[in-house]
């Protein structure tokens, strides 16, 4: 390796660790597995499979027991978790009728944020001999977010308005400290990147370029990580650029943008954040509510009986929806920016049967229908 190899020293993060927290919400489970001996964790695909699933199972083997299939393992549940939460965002951003608005154009950057989250798991996954499963990892709604995070969060399907806000999207970008003291302790989307991290420098990988993508998505370059400083600068813009630092939410990138919770934060409260002499407060410029779309929330399994037209709108967008994924499969499998261009392309068309949707009344109702975001098999 490199001198990047050994890590710079640090002063111990105020942040909380998802090791403590997954364990406890884990469980008498949790305790088993942490006792279990190093060894358990075993190498190749038997141990990947066996470390899938909830980030508390895999926080749970020990230190000397985390090779590069836990690597492989964790970093599929951030490709899930990051994949997500771009439906939902999807909705609420489509049932916005003006475009131009302030929280349109919020939910707007948040869904590229999104975007190149995903791409940076990916490359991240490959660059340490893993296959993102995108189309296998597609999420199913109303359901919990991947691997355990934020458990209590149901994450659901419906056009913009205040509890989607506070309920979904604030849910899911909460960090460790927020500026309200209700959120819990629950582990946070920062608190699970920043156990990936501590993966990284104590397997310390050899990384390969191999496969990794490098493209520009939103205002973010996607670039292949060579080094594990690379890692860290990759993962820190995603922790910030989501929940943003523990410490204060003037923390921030050169776009100087507010991270996704404290954005979501001022189209719930209507007004953007500031700091006075109170401390930081929601009493800046009026972020008004904006008009939108009567998109109804999404039951489990589905709209029940839909009309024809509703119908063949739903297939319409499914069937494009399983085309971004399996294209997005592609563009890591070796398919490069022509699958991912691909998938972008389809990815926009999306949006004509998504409005067509939100603009069709429910029988019966004042609501409207909207995309259920199935993949199809």
């Amino acid at each position: 390796m490199t001198e990047d190899a050994k890590r710079p020293t640090v002063a111990e993060p105020k942040r909380r660790t998802l090791l403590a927290t997954a364990a406890a919400a884990a469980g008498a489970s949790a305790v088993v597995a942490a006792s279990a001996p190093a060894s358990a964790a075993g190498t190749g695909a038997a141990a990947e499979a066996r470390l899938s699933g909830t980030v508390a199972r895999l926080l749970a083997v020990p230190a000397a027991g985390r090779g590069v299939e836990w690597l492989r393992s964790a970093l599929q549940v951030a490709v899930e978790l990051e994949l997500s939460t771009i439906p939902p965002y999807l909705c609420a951003w489509w049932s916005v009728k003006d475009r131009r608005s302030d929280a349109a154009r919020l939910i707007r950057r948040v869904i590229d944020d999104e975007m190149y989250h995903l791409g940076v798991a990916c490359n991240l996954l490959v660059a340490v001999g893993g296959q993102p499963r995108i189309w296998a990892g597609a999420p199913t709604y109303p359901g919990p977010l991947p691997g355990g995070v934020h458990p209590g969060v149901t994450v659901y399907l419906s056009g913009l308005t205040r509890s989607f806000v506070h309920d979904v999207m604030m849910a899911i970008e909460a960090p460790d400290e927020p500026l309200s003291p209700d959120r819990g302790t629950s582990p946070s989307v920062g608190d699970f990147y920043t156990a990936v991290l501590e993966g990284f420098w104590l397997v310390s990988p050899q990384l390969s370029t191999r496969g990794q993508l490098e493209t520009r998505i939103g205002s973010d370059d996607l670039r292949p990580v060579r080094t594990l400083l690379d890692v860290e600068r990759a993962i820190d813009v995603v922790r910030e650029q989501g929940e943003g630092t523990g410490s204060s939410p003037a923390d921030s990138f050169a776009d100087d943008h507010p991270a996704h919770y404290y954005a979501f934060s001022e189209i719930y409260h209507g007004r953007q954040l500031r700091v006075t002499d109170r401390g930081w407060t929601f009493t800046g410029g009026r972020v008004p509510f904006p008009d939108t779309r009567p998109m109804a929330r999404v039951p489990a399994r589905g709209w029940p009986s839909p009309p024809t037209p509703v119908r063949r709108l739903l297939h319409r967008f499914d069937t494009t929806y399983t085309t971004v994924l399996t294209s997005l499969d592609a563009a890591w499998a070796g398919g490069g920016l022509r699958a991912l261009g691909a998938a972008v392309h389809a990815m926009r068309g999306l949006e004509e049967p998504a409005l067509h949707l939100m603009e069709t009344r429910i029988p019966g109702r004042r609501s409207t229908y909207g995309p259920q975001f199935h993949a199809l098999s």
